[in-house]
């Protein structure tokens, strides 16, 4: 009983990190989205120069540890000059290496469209950007709603690394609570419990969707 007054007591601290936590990947996937498509789009351009910063962009963004990268943003830009609070150092890193991901999966989804849509709408006069814009892309959004779940539940577990920047998520709340009580066994599990609960809520609401996508295609 001692101990469940104890999480109950701490619950609400707990809590409020959650909803940083939330906010971190809503806003982490909102944003690396377009970034991504940007990317995705540069990397199946057939202008040489923007294929090659698309592939750099995403080898950068792939191949370094987002907690490098946090940490690289939060705390060695300042010494050049170019400074950012612990959140927006956060969202920053997590929508530059998150969007190295999505352009991988948009990228995958515009491959998977036939080409001869984009054939059939550059014979009906459109330009590419036109034939992109109208034919292709709304035609890859319920391919991709899958594996952007897949990747808002993996962001959603990566936000437990801004505890390294000092952003007040959950995981840092859960240690300066632990920090001052000195009972790391139920903030921790408390912790790793609500973790739980978040990503099971939005794999449930992203199967719904694609349920729902399915029914209609």
């Amino acid at each position: 009983m001692e101990t469940l007054s104890y999480i109950l007591k701490n619950l609400p601290i707990l809590l409020k990190g959650a909803v940083v936590t939330v906010e971190l990947a809503a806003l982490s996937i909102t944003l690396g989205t377009f970034v991504g498509l940007g990317i995705a789009l540069m990397k199946i351009s057939k202008m040489r120069i923007l294929k090659y910063l698309g592939q750099f962009y995403t080898w950068i963004f792939r191949g370094v540890p987002l907690l490098v990268q946090l940490i690289f943003i939060y705390l060695a830009l300042p010494s050049v000059g170019i400074e950012f609070t612990a959140f927006q150092a956060a969202v920053i890193g997590m929508t530059l290496c998150g969007g190295a991901y999505i352009a991988e999966i948009i990228r995958a989804g515009i491959l998977s469209i036939d080409k001869g849509q984009m054939e059939a709408a550059l014979s009906l006069g459109m330009t590419y950007v036109q034939a992109m814009r109208r034919v292709i892309i709304p035609q890859t959004y319920r391919r991709l709603i899958p594996p952007m779940g897949n990747e808002f539940i993996t962001l959603t577990k990566d936000t437990a690394l801004v505890s390294a920047i000092t952003v007040t998520e959950l995981l840092r709340r859960a240690q300066l609570v632990v920090a001052s009580d000195f009972r790391p066994f139920e903030m921790y599990f408390t912790a790793a419990v609500i973790y739980l609960i978040l990503t099971t809520f939005f794999t449930v609401v992203f199967n719904k969707i694609e349920n729902k996508l399915a029914l209609y295609e």
